[in-house]
């Protein structure tokens, strides 16, 4: 990582849905190789689940519980120029809304999957790129829009 590496934050949500850790996972490696020094943002259970999916960590660097991330956001001790917010449910839809609004100047993407995609998607009013899928287990298709957006 050079000592210019732009800075990004992946804010997760719950682990309940699969397709989550393997983009997770891919989005750090390929995040890293553009030069982003990326932090994790999520609760504990899916924090501890990039820690055993990474154990050399390879792909993550800092993490921290969502709620603190929130708070640092507010008092400016953050300042990602990227947000990638998951969101598969109201709550992760909540944590990126509450994002949004709290980095106006960052490239922002939704990445709204699950089986309700389509209505969060729809739900999220707020500024940003979105990438939707109703995948809950294969994420091809999320990742190949990932590519095209970050491309």
């Amino acid at each position: 990582m050079s000592p210019d590496a732009r800075e990004a934050l992946l804010l997760l949500g719950c682990p309940e849905v699969p397709v989550q850790q393997a983009l997770a996972l891919y989005l750090l490696g390929r995040l890293k190789a553009a030069d982003y020094a990326v932090t994790c943002a999520g609760n504990p259970a899916v924090l501890q689940l990039l820690r055993v999916s990474d154990p050399d960590r390879h792909y993550i660097g800092p993490v921290v519980e969502i709620e603190r991330c929130i708070g640092e956001l507010a008092e400016k001790k953050r300042t990602p120029t990227l947000c990638v917010a998951f969101a598969h449910s109201d709550a992760g839809l909540t944590f990126a809304a509450t994002a949004r609004y709290l980095l106006p100047e960052a490239r922002f993407v939704l990445l709204a999957f699950g089986r309700e995609a389509e209505t969060l998607a729809g739900l999220a009013t707020f500024p940003c790129e979105k990438i939707v899928d109703v995948a809950v287990h294969n994420p091809t298709k999320l990742k190949r829009r990932i590519d095209e957006v970050l491309a």
